[in-house]
């Protein structure tokens, strides 16, 4: 909104120019989110913990102590991150972009979706919340419409197309099957941070350090000179893309404030799914699927640490981990939560630095 409105005061307010710079927009976006978070926090906390008087229902599967340390903390804490990130993109972002909104749909309607399921899980005061594969189906056919409204607005030379990282342009054309590859790309990334939302503050870290990795993949490739020096696909119109990923920063601080154990409220599947469909859904448009595998290493592990658990118990009767998720497995051998949380912080840290080094390990 600010760039459509100040950008013709440019001749008389010359200042105004910094609103060209995509960095300068970004940083608004990002400290935007923040104070919206942070301001608004308290605010839907009590209104959250008015409705739900007995709180997220806990897993009698899980680990024993969260049926006393967690009970009663309010679960949708992702609507503060959803409508910190609205307001703040809203403002800072250039709203004529197609793949702007494109990407910002994904993130509301896996929201929508993630609603649906904590709303039934608070009903039923129950932890099973829509059914999974219904949900799983709504999921596949929003990331069908995604890549196919994407296919639409990019560079047809890059459609259903995958980028092998570091190779120097080296890519495999899928055809129609990357729509089955790209939608699984954005489902799994939403349902794998859904997995690693357990513990208090432990899916905020990654997802934060992911969102600024692609705010330099976004960058880079929807910038022509440095897309190709670095040997990148250049994407026209990723660089206004750089926008959401600064405002969901600034919203997960925000948010984190009040996530830091012991957690006022929990993101629910609302945040978890937004925010991992938001960050698979980068990954998609900029043509960095298999990186993302790297930069969201601590999700791919919780996941792959769940399917484990469930095969080997199917075959042998024997588990692999002492409780699945693997943060749980951690759990039950006596580590603290804030040795888990900031443990696995460490290690998104130093795999999304791995992630951005392919970028020019080519």
């Amino acid at each position: 909104m600010f760039y459509h409105f100040l950008i013709p005061l440019i001749e008389n307010f010359h200042f105004l120019n910094l609103f060209n710079y995509l960095t300068f927009r970004a940083g608004g976006a990002l400290f935007t989110a923040f104070f919206i978070s942070f301001l608004l926090g308290p605010k839907l906390i009590k209104i959250l913990k008015k409705i739900q008087k007995e709180g997220q229902p806990i897993r009698k599967d899980g680990p024993k102590s969260h049926l006393i340390s967690k009970v009663g903390t309010p679960t949708m804490g992702g609507m503060l991150i959803l409508i910190s990130l609205f307001f703040s993109i809203i403002l800072w972002g250039d709203l004529s972009s197609n793949l702007f909104w494109l990407v910002f749909s994904i993130t509301i309607l896996f929201g929508l979706i993630g609603a649906c399921d904590d709303y039934k899980k608070l009903k039923s005061n129950s932890p099973e919340g829509i059914n999974r594969s219904i949900r799983l189906i709504f999921e596949f056919v929003i990331s069908f419409i995604f890549i196919f409204m994407l296919n639409l607005t990019i560079n047809q030379d890059l459609v259903n197309v995958v980028y092998i990282p570091f190779t120097k342009g080296f890519f495999i054309d899928l055809d129609i099957f990357y729509y089955f590859f790209g939608s699984l790309v954005i489902v799994g990334c939403a349902n794998a941070v859904n997995l690693t939302d357990g513990l208090d503050g432990l899916a905020i870290g990654p997802i934060m350090i992911s969102a600024l990795s692609f705010a330099f993949i976004t960058y880079f490739t929807g910038n022509l000179i440095y897309s190709e020096y670095l040997k990148i696909p250049y994407i026209s119109d990723t660089g206004e893309l750089v926008i959401i990923c600064a405002a969901l920063i600034g919203a997960g601080l925000g948010f984190l404030w009040y996530n830091a154990p012991p957690a006022m409220v929990f993101m629910g599947d609302t945040g978890s799914l937004s925010m991992g469909g938001t960050i698979g859904a980068m990954a998609v448009a900029t043509k960095h699927e298999i990186i993302l595998v790297i930069i969201g290493g601590v999700f791919v592990l919780e996941a792959l640490s769940v399917f484990a658990q469930v095969i080997s118990f199917k075959l042998t009767g024997k588990r692999i981990f002492r409780m699945a998720p693997i943060h749980h497995h951690f759990e039950q051998k006596g580590w603290s939560e804030s040795t888990i949380v900031i443990r696995f912080w460490i290690i998104a840290i130093i795999l999304a630095l791995l992630g951005l080094a392919s970028l020019k390990l080519r």
